[in-house]
C-alpha cells in the first residue's frame, strides 16, 4: 500500500468520519444519563471528526503537492492518526469502559494533532523542488 497516494488518505478520512458520527450517535444515546462523562465524550468526538477533515486536507495536499511536500503532508496525516487515537481513544475508552487514562496519552494525542497541524502548513507552503 502506497501511504503517499491521496485515494489511501481519503479512504483513511472516509473510514474515520464514519467511526466519529457513529460514536457520537452512540455516546449521545448510551450516556445521557451522566451530562459529565456526555461532555466529555462530545469533546472527544469533536476532536476525532476536526481532524478527521485534516485528513482530507492531507490527502489534497499528498495528491497536489510533489516530493518533500507531499512527504510532510504524508507525516501530517500519521500524526493526526495517532492524535486521534490517543487523545480521542483516550477519552472514549474513560467514557465508556470507565477505564484510567494511560499515562500520557491524551497529552501526547494533543502533541500529535499541535505537529500534524504545523507539518500541514509546511506541506502547504514548502517551495516545490526544495530539500527541507
Amino acid at each position: 500500500m502506497n501511504f503517499q497516494s491521496w485515494r489511501v488518505w481519503v479512504t483513511v478520512a472516509g473510514i474515520s468520519g464514519a467511526i466519529a458520527v457513529g460514536l457520537g450517535g452512540y455516546g449521545y444515546h448510551k450516556l445521557a444519563g451522566d451530562k459529565a462523562i456526555r461532555d466529555i465524550f462530545a469533546t472527544a468526538v469533536q476532536y476525532h471528526m476536526w481532524h478527521t477533515l485534516a485528513l482530507f486536507a492531507v490527502s489534497w495536499l499528498a495528491a497536489n503537492r510533489t516530493d518533500r511536500a507531499a512527504y510532510w503532508a504524508v507525516r501530517a496525516g500519521w500524526s493526526f492518526v495517532g492524535g486521534i487515537f490517543l487523545f480521542s481513544g483516550t477519552l472514549y475508552s474513560y467514557c465508556l469502559i470507565n477505564a484510567e487514562p494511560v499515562g500520557a496519552a491524551a497529552p501526547i494525542g494533543g502533541m500529535l494533532f499541535i505537529s500534524g497541524w504545523v507539518m500541514l502548513a509546511w506541506s502547504a507552503i514548502k517551495k516545490p523542488g526544495s530539500s527541507a
